[in-house]
């Protein structure tokens, strides 16, 4: 099965609609899947959605879940996901940030009781194309130890920051532990041994193995200071958004969590460039990386909007073989065609 963004896209939402999402949520958390692997973020794109397809027909993700307003003040807004895949309700989330930082000049909007949301800094693209310097934060399973401990007690407490520099804006998007537990599972599916210093087992020692990994921890970035990052997103995801902090979030990998709604936190803050009259330093400051030789994070990426719908999508044959068992499981006739494209 030969993919285009385009029939990636399509065969994603066709799925997730059979799974029991509405058609437009399906579709709009079938972009957000897709465009991790065009951003070469394969970990949170198409490989995860079988393990959201179990989910969901597991009741793991209500495929009926709504988004549900607790609190408005204007400017700081408190959404319930109701424990519904995080993809379509966090890019709801992020336009409700984004629209309120336009009239504000600041919004923050938390997305409670929600689920995964793949590439945590494609929910910064809305805050981006408005001039707005918008940070992303999240929770998920526990998988990292206190410094100095060896029980599980943040997850990866991943971040994102997009600044609205010009011509190009950057990305930050990065796990606060040494490595994304995606890029684990990529592993444990590919059958390929981890990098030696990913992982550790549940009992606290160095491992190799992708399984042991998953079911074990994994070490913060920089050590200490890494830990004290990601208190901090835990702090603002699961203490601030809630209602679970990590060590209470069901894991999307593990079968017998498969019924558990995640209730992962999400929460973004957004900042208008523009009324702080910082437009012209973040594009000074934009090029001083370039102009010394250095690399703009996530300048190559393009926005949703620059996407060409008739590239081939790089995704590798594990992947397609699932997906197209998946296909013929649900009846989506287009996703079991061999060699197709569009």
């Amino acid at each position: 099965m030969k993919l285009t963004v385009s029939r990636a896209r399509t065969l994603a939402a066709e799925l997730l609609a059979a799974a029991g999402m509405p058609a437009d949520r399906a579709a709009s958390s079938a972009r957000c899947i897709v465009m991790a692997d065009v951003w070469g973020i394969a970990s949170h794109g198409l490989l995860r959605l079988p393990y959201y397809l179990r989910r969901t027909l597991a009741g793991g993700y209500p495929p009926d879940a709504d988004l549900t307003t607790v609190d408005d003040t204007g400017p700081l807004v408190a959404l319930d996901g109701g424990g519904g895949l995080g993809h379509w309700q966090l890019w709801r989330a992020a336009e409700l940030a984004s629209a309120r930082c336009e009239r504000y000049g600041v919004a923050a909007v938390s997305v409670a009781n929600s689920g995964h949301c793949g590439a945590l800094g494609l929910y910064t693209v809305p805050g981006i194309e408005a001039g707005q310097l918008t940070l992303a934060f999240s929770n998920g399973p526990a998988v990292m130890p206190a410094w100095g401990a060896a029980g599980p007690l943040l997850s990866t407490s991943p971040l994102a920051a997009g600044i609205p520099a010009r011509p190009r804006p950057a990305i930050v998007d990065m796990a606060t532990s040494t490595v994304a537990r995606g890029k684990i599972a990529a592993h444990a599916k590919n059958g390929t041994e981890l990098p030696p210093g990913w992982a550790l087992d549940r009992d606290g020692r160095p491992t190799v193995d992708p399984q042991e990994a998953l079911r074990g921890l994994l070490a913060p970035l920089g050590g200490a200071k890494g830990f004290a990052l990601a208190l901090l997103v835990e702090a603002l995801a699961g203490g601030l958004a809630g209602p679970h902090l990590s060590a209470d979030v069901a894991d999307m990998f593990a079968e017998s969590d498969e019924r558990r709604p995640q209730r992962i936190g999400h929460l973004l803050v957004a900042l208008d460039a523009g009324r702080l009259d910082a437009r012209d330093r973040l594009d000074r400051l934009a090029r001083s990386v370039t102009d010394s030789g250095g690399r703009l994070p996530g300048a190559r990426r393009p926005l949703p909007s620059e996407v060409d719908e008739s590239a081939a999508l790089p995704v590798d044959e594990g992947t397609l073989r699932e997906l197209a068992d998946w296909s013929r499981r649900l009846g989506v006739a287009s996703g079991t065609q061999r060699g197709g494209e569009a």
